[in-house]
């Protein structure tokens, strides 16, 4: 990957929203040029999208916590993804190596809410849970070294 690229994804990263005039200035690229180059770069699958990032407390979500899950029988099928795909409380998943499967990112209002979608969790994936809550966050969403 050419290092134009690394940057224009780079300051991107930091602000999905800047135009193509501002990363022009900053590339010293041509508007025409940066153009096509994030649009390649979005063809090939390397820009996937952009986004708003939301402030969990402000729109009424406080509570993180991560939920790690592993099957109670094991030689059940390993398809807890599809089974809580539809839990809109849970916003990442992620297939880890280790004693548990799954590690989940979850947001919720409240404790109790915590609890009834551990409650959901355990349910719909037949899975037993462990769970640590996030105290503070001094950090995320940070783009990747580029």
């Amino acid at each position: 990957m050419e290092e134009i690229d690394r940057q224009i994804m780079g300051l991107l990263a930091g602000d999905g929203r800047m135009s193509f005039t501002d990363l022009a200035k900053e590339t010293g690229l041509s508007v025409s040029a940066v153009h096509q180059r994030v649009r390649r770069l979005q063809k090939r699958g390397v820009i996937k999208g952009f986004t708003a990032r939301l402030d969990a407390e402000q729109i009424g979500l406080p509570m993180t916590a991560f939920v790690s899950i592993k099957p109670i029988d094991p030689a059940a099928p390993d398809d807890a993804p599809d089974r809580l795909a539809h839990l809109p409380q849970i916003e990442a998943c992620h297939s880890v190596a280790g004693e548990e499967s799954y590690i989940l990112k979850v947001r919720v209002a409240t404790p109790n809410e915590l609890e009834d979608l551990l409650q959901q969790i355990r349910a719909a994936a037949n899975v037993s849970t462990r769970t640590t809550v996030v105290l503070s966050t001094p950090y995320e969403d940070r783009p990747p070294p580029l």
